[in-house]
């Protein structure tokens, strides 16, 4: 009688959710979860418009139509050569960093447990942690000085890539092993092999993810500047289409060397091409929150 008791207790206690003491705790530890999370969040998304204001307002000489229209001149002149050197750098860093970052991605998701894949993901681990300035010295080491290819295209793009490399080999793991095993399983009812169940069922689940972290490895490329300093150099002209003995111009080093010269002219277009930058990082991160989103929202 006295078990029967105890137990209609703790039952009635977990439908209630506990005596009243406990209940207030949880609802002051959810409240105050809640509240450290929101004055996170508007002290980022203070930091963040205070950011966009400052090199708006500070750069908004240099926001006018031959900003993007001329080439940078001394001190003054436009940002044409370096937006479009920022546009080439990042992309031919994606070509070399995509294909490589999708296979290894897939292997490591697909063999988690055989010795190439634990070999791939340690080092995967190991170069996220370098500097990036540890590797542009590196690429000036072996490219710019070792194989004579001088401050280039080809130098900037392979050091981004191998920068971009092991995120978008991470991500690509990560969406592969959310994708259900009920779907491979049905793939490998209807005969399909093992190849085809990557490529025509598990990747196209994954897709959304592996974008998400492509567009991420993307937003940090075009952010980077100690690695480019070293490989990429310097070009106030536009690009004349070489990979080698090319230097190219790029937004952050307009950032990294106007801000410090004593021109208003050369300071409002380092204030410009922080802005440029911001906002193209900015419009990254949200189109590949809303992929995530949209991934989320049709998973099944």
């Amino acid at each position: 009688m006295t078990a029967a008791f105890l137990d209609s207790r703790d039952s009635g206690a977990r439908r209630g959710g506990g005596p009243p003491l406990l209940r207030l705790q949880r609802q002051l530890a959810t409240a105050l979860g809640w509240g450290l999370t929101g004055l996170a969040f508007l002290l980022l998304a203070v930091a963040m418009v205070w950011i966009l204001e400052v090199v708006f307002m500070r750069g908004a000489d240099a926001l006018k139509p031959q900003l993007f229209t001329t080439v940078t001149q001394g001190n003054g002149g436009g940002l044409l050569n370096a937006i479009e050197g920022t546009g080439v750098l990042s992309a031919g860093a994606l070509l070399l960093a995509v294909p490589f970052g999708l296979a290894s991605g897939i292997y490591v998701a697909e063999f988690p447990f055989s010795r190439w894949a634990m070999v791939i993901r340690f080092l995967s681990d190991i170069l996220v942690g370098v500097p990036s300035i540890v590797l542009g010295y590196a690429g000036y080491v072996i490219m710019v000085v070792d194989l004579g290819w001088h401050f280039s295209v080809a130098a900037g793009c392979i050091t981004l890539a191998m920068i971009s490399l092991p995120y978008i080999c991470r991500t690509t793991e990560l969406a592969l092993r959310e994708v259900p095993m009920a779907l491979r399983e049905a793939g490998y009812a209807m005969g399909a092999g093992e190849g085809s169940v990557i490529l025509r069922i598990a990747l196209p689940q994954a897709l959304p993810g592996v974008l998400t972290g492509i567009l991420l490895a993307l937003s940090i490329s075009v952010g980077e500047t100690a690695p480019l300093l070293y490989t990429a150099g310097w070009s106030n002209f536009m690009w004349n289409g070489h990979l080698t003995h090319s230097p190219i111009g790029y937004l952050t080093y307009a950032v990294w060397t106007f801000i410090n010269e004593p021109f208003a002219s050369a300071n409002a277009l380092a204030y410009a091409a922080a802005f440029l930058i911001s906002g193209i990082v900015l419009a990254i991160n949200v189109v590949a929150r809303l992929v995530l989103r949209g991934r989320q929202a049709v998973r099944p």
